[in-house]
Parts: C-alpha cells; sequence; structure tokens
C-alpha cells in the first residue's frame, strides 16, 4: 500500500503528498464514531489515513501553520519546536498523527481489524 504514494526525494515530499497529508488531516478531525480508519484517495486508489502519515514520516518539510495548529491542539502537553522560528517538519507532524490514530483504533478495538486488512492486501498483491 506504501508504494500506492508518491516517494520522497531526499527527504522532500511532491505537492501531491503534502495535500493528501492535508486531506487525511481533514478526516481525522472528522472522524467521529465509525469503527474503521478514515480513508483518502489518491489516483483513484483508497488509501488508509495511517498510510499517509506513515509515508510522511521522513519528510523534512515544513508544515504551514494552519496545519501545525490542527495537529498541536490534538497535544496533551505543550508542543516547542527545535527551530528558531518553532517550526514544525512534516516528520513530526505525521508521526503525532500516526499515533493519534492508532490510539483512536486500540480505543475503538479495531487495530486488529485494520492489521488483518493490510496483512490480506499483502498476500493478495503478491498472487
Amino acid at each position: 500500500m506504501m508504494n500506492a504514494l508518491p516517494p520522497l526525494h531526499d527527504g522532500h515530499a511532491p505537492f501531491t503528498l503534502q495535500q493528501l497529508f492535508r486531506e487525511a488531516l481533514y478526516a481525522f478531525e472528522e472522524w467521529d464514531s465509525e469503527l474503521t480508519e478514515p480513508i483518502v484517495t489518491y489516483e483513484g486508489r483508497v488509501i488508509p489515513i495511517g498510510f499517509v502519515f506513515e509515508a510522511m514520516r521522513e519528510c523534512t518539510d515544513i508544515v504551514p501553520m494552519n496545519i501545525v495548529g490542527a495537529v498541536t491542539e490534538r497535544l496533551t502537553k505543550p508542543w516547542e519546536g527545535e527551530g528558531p522560528l518553532d517550526q514544525m517538519t512534516f516528520s513530526t507532524a505525521a508521526r503525532v498523527m500516526r499515533v493519534l490514530v492508532r490510539k483512536r483504533l486500540l480505543a475503538n478495538g479495531t487495530v486488529d481489524l485494520v492489521a488483518v486488512s493490510a496483512h490480506a492486501a499483502e498476500d493478495q498483491s503478491r498472487d
């Protein structure tokens, strides 16, 4: 599934992947009581938001301030950046959001279901 998304280039994400990250963040914000992980679409493919966040784990691009606010408002502790302007990278934002997705799935009791689905998808792709 990860190879369905555009790759990073020397730590930089193509604009399409940055846009997909934003869509995944919005999908997380709208995630109410459904048990399953929200999805986004990329080039006609359905992608769980956790895969988008995982794809951005190594991205060194700086996150726009409106996205920083959407990420930090979900934290239980104040966030302080290491840069001179407290800038956040997509890597940091992606790691935070990936943890939040996993926590939500664990709270809903659906983490095992998602893991089985991902494993089944890998098996099918080998056939």
